[in-house]
Order: C-alpha cells, then structure tokens, then sequence
C-alpha cells in the first residue's frame, strides 16, 4: 500500500520535491534555486530546460532521502509559479524562447493597445482580470509576434503553450513522445484566455489576441480522479506513478490551508504576497481592484472562487536587499538587521519594481523610497522593506472587505517570510486582527499534494485534510494602534509618489 503522496512546487525563484504522509507531514524534500534573467529594465525570464533539469534532481534527491520506491508514492501532484509562460515545439520539447515570468513588463504596450477605448476592464466580465502585464494571454502574444517561424508552427498545432504546469506534466508524462498536454481551471484562470465558468477557451478573445487555439492545453479539474498521466517507468521517480493533482501556487496555498468553507482567507509571503478570500459557488466580481478567480475544482463537483489580491513584490524585495545592494548576506539576515531600530525612522519603501497590483494595477508606477534623512541607516531601511509588505497587505484586506463585506476575524499566513516574526507582529498591528502561522507553513506543496491524494482516495474528503491543520503561533495585535492609523496614513501618501513614472 503506498504511504505517501508526492509534491513537485516550482515556485518562482526555486523548484522543490516535497513527499507528505496521511497526516499532512513533511518527510522528505530537496529544493534548487534557478536563475533569474533580465535581459532588459522590467524584463524578467527563466529557462525553461534548466527548470526541467531541477524539478528531475529535486526528485531524485528527495526520494533517495526518503529511501523510498515508486511503488510508495500513491499520487503526485503539480503546483507552480502562475502565469509565467513557455512555448515550446511539440516534436523536439526544445522552448521558443526563455519562459516569459508573471512580474514581467515587456507586454505594456500590448496590454494598452488591447484595452483600446474600452480600457483595462474590457474582459473583466468574461475572465475576472484586468489586461496587465501580468497574465498569460498578452506574453503569448508577445512571443507569437516576436519570435521567428513561432506563429507558422502555432498554426499547424506544433508549437504548444503551458504555464508551468502544464510544461513539467508534459515533460514527466512523456513529452515528445505523448505527453500530456493538460492544465487545470486555476491555471487556466490566469490566462486571461478563459471564460469564468471554467470550462473553456473564450473563442472571441482567442481570436482577438490572435492566439491559435492549438496552442492551449485541456482544461481539467484541479483534483482528478480520471488522471492527467503517468509517470514514465525509467523517469525521476523510477516508476509509474499517477499524476492527477495541479493547482496554480496561491490556490495551492488556499486548499493547503484547508480555506474550504465560503469567508475563509489565507495569505502566502512569497516572492510577492497573495491573499485568497472563497467565496464559494459565487463569482464575486470586484469593483476595488482584486481578481476574480478559479480557487479549485475538485473531480466533478462545482468549480469554487475566490476574491484574490496580488501584491507584486515581497520576499523579492529581500531578494533585492541581498543581492543588488548587498545589504544582507541571507533573507533571513533582514530580520536582526531590521530589529537594530525602534522603528521606520520615517520613511516608507513602495517596492513598485513591477508596477503595482491590487488594488491599484498601475503598471507606470515604480519602486520609492521616501523621508530620506541624514538619520535613516541600514536598520532603517530593512525595516521599511519588511513594513512595506505588512501594508501591502493592508490595502489589499481593505479591498477585499469593500468587495465581499466580510469582516476578517484572523489572518492563515504561510510562506517562506512568515518565519519572520517581525513582520508577523508587524502584520497583526496593522491588521488589527490576530494572525495565524500554522504547524506546516509552507503549504503551497501540501495543497498540490492533498489535490493529487483527494483523486486517489488517499484522502478521503476534505475533512480528513482539515483534521491535519493545526496553529503554531499567533500574533496578537497591539493594543497601540499607530501602525495602523498614522503609519498606515503615510503609506498611502507614499503610495501615490509611484504614479506617473513610466510615460507612454
């Protein structure tokens, strides 16, 4: 009898193999970073092969960690870095292009022209999104326009599209030589290229785009007990193991979370921050800048949405700090540095390195650092950076009540940033509600791997997955409520400093 349920998540700055047994526990994982490339101011990409080349070795290891066999994995399920997109041929499974990753830019323009007179919301109806720069669609676009002989190939059906998901399940399943081609609703929720009810392609806006439908994967549920594929006998694995979980990063994070009840919110500190509020059978359409979206489909049972706010930049903005002004050495250095001051010393970081998202989906705005004095030093500025994903977060709440009229009683957190607890103090101050790091944090991998067990009965229903939840800590907030009047005043201020940045 298999004993565990296999996680592969393919985040956005790493790739990791996580293993978990029936009650939800980590027992073996191995994890790679990969390169991010820039060729240019606000391009971002990443190498497909390289990425297919760790997610092989992140198995390996785990696995040989394990001591385990094929034969004990009982599912494996997919969750991955949304939105960023690879093109690739079909009968050589070489990529066009770099993968085209979801902060990147380069779209803007694209993103305007399609807006046309009817502006940024001209197919929020349809799919929940605004046109930005952030989603699929205008990258695939992009790539059909810029990259010679893609569109011919896209044309004759031999050039296929994926977010990541779909690229590693086709590459795990057998690639050139059959593998699936396949996606589920959250992933294809990112597009901007799916109708809202989650069950196709919209052929208009296909064709408005001037996107080849061949290019697109089948769309399938997030758990699937009719299974996407099998994993190849001679592959990573070494066995054939059924693949039939997948769900976009912060949906995994949500079902990892177990947010299975309508009003119930988690938020995951990534590489940017994402907060997912179900809103059950409803599609809640929002009318203060969040998203519309897939949370999870589960075999054939109705699909399930969720109100989302997507922040851009947040452990990037460590990231930033350590590797371009060499503040750090490690992430987790920003903490005790931050800690050397009382406090912000008065001023506020708006890391709009990509333009901003929720609420605002400016994409002509760029990163500030304000209040510079003679005083401000090295502590002063980690503080600022932590703080400003705190209020980040903030904003994003504030719209999420507006829109849904729910009112928070407490904050589920996960992510590598929330060891930090700095910043989770910081975040109940701003909150002003309790928040709630659970005893598995990083529940992106678990909500992939509860997806793919659900399919197979290794769960049996979601109770069985909520009876494995359980708190680790919580942050009360204080009793002093400056961080989230006067501090949370000047943010706002600090904010609008971003507009306007970026002309025409």
């Amino acid at each position: 009898m298999s004993k565990f349920v296999a996680a592969i998540d393919q985040g956005t700055t790493s790739t990791r193999c996580m293993l978990f047994n029936h009650r939800g526990e980590a027992v073996s994982a191995h994890q790679l970073e990969h390169r991010q490339i820039y060729p240019q101011a606000g391009w971002v990409e990443h190498d497909p092969l390289e990425i297919w080349r760790q997610t092989e070795r992140v198995i390996v290891e785990a696995m040989t960690k394990l001591g385990g066999r094929a034969s004990d994995i009982a599912a494996i399920g997919i969750t991955n870095q949304r939105e960023t997109t690879v093109i690739w041929n079909r009968k050589t499974g070489r990529p066009y292009h770099n993968a085209i990753v979801w902060q990147d830019t380069r779209t803007d323009r694209l993103c305007s022209e399609l807006a046309g007179s009817e502006g940024a919301d001209r197919f929020r109806a349809r799919v929940g999104l605004p046109l930005s720069t952030y989603f699929s669609g205008p990258k695939i676009r992009w790539l059909l326009d810029n990259v010679p002989g893609l569109r011919e190939d896209a044309e004759r059906g031999d050039a296929l599209f994926g977010n990541i998901d779909t690229w590693l399940i086709w590459n795990l399943t057998g690639g050139v030589n059959g593998g699936a081609h396949v996606t589920d609703v959250t992933n294809a929720s990112r597009t901007m290229l799916m109708t809202l009810d989650g069950t196709h392609w919209d052929d208009e806006i296909l064709t408005i785009m001037g996107i080849p439908r061949a290019m697109l994967p089948a769309i399938r549920p997030s758990s699937d007990p009719n299974i996407y594929g099998y994993t190849l006998s001679d592959g990573a694995f070494g066995g054939r193991i059924p693949i039939c979980g997948d769900l976009g990063d912060q949906q995994a994070a949500t079902v990892g979370q177990t947010c299975f009840a309508v009003g119930e919110a988690k938020n995951t500190y990534g590489t940017g921050c994402f907060m997912l509020l179900n809103t059950g059978t409803d599609i809640v359409p929002s009318k203060h800048g969040l998203l519309t979206t897939t949370c999870y489909k589960f075999g054939g049972e109705p699909t399930v949405y969720a109100l989302e706010g997507s922040i851009a930049i947040a452990g990037a903005l460590v990231q930033w700090l350590r590797d371009n002004l060499r503040l750090i050495d490690s992430a987790p250095d920003i903490e005790n540095l931050a800690r050397s001051v009382d406090d912000n010393g008065g001023i506020y970081f708006v890391p709009a390195f990509s333009g901003l998202y929720a609420p605002y989906w400016r994409s002509d705005a760029r990163g500030v650092i304000v209040g510079l004095t003679r005083y401000i030093d090295r502590g002063h500025i980690a503080r600022a950076a932590i703080e400003a994903t705190a209020f980040q977060t903030r904003e994003v709440l504030d719209a999420m009540h507006q829109d849904s009229g729910v009112e928070l009683q407490a904050l589920k957190v996960d992510g590598g940033m929330v060891r930090n607890e700095l910043l989770m103090q910081f975040q109940a101050d701003v909150l002003g509600v309790p928040v709630i790091r659970p005893r598995v944090s990083e529940t992106t991998a678990l909500g992939a791997a509860y997806a793919a067990g659900l399919a197979v009965g290794f769960w049996k229903n979601t109770d069985e997955m909520r009876a494995n939840w359980g708190v680790d800590k919580i942050w009360q907030p204080s009793a002093d409520d400056t961080a989230r009047t006067k501090l949370y005043a000047q943010w706002k201020k600090a904010v609008t400093r971003t507009f306007d940045w970026v002309e025409g």
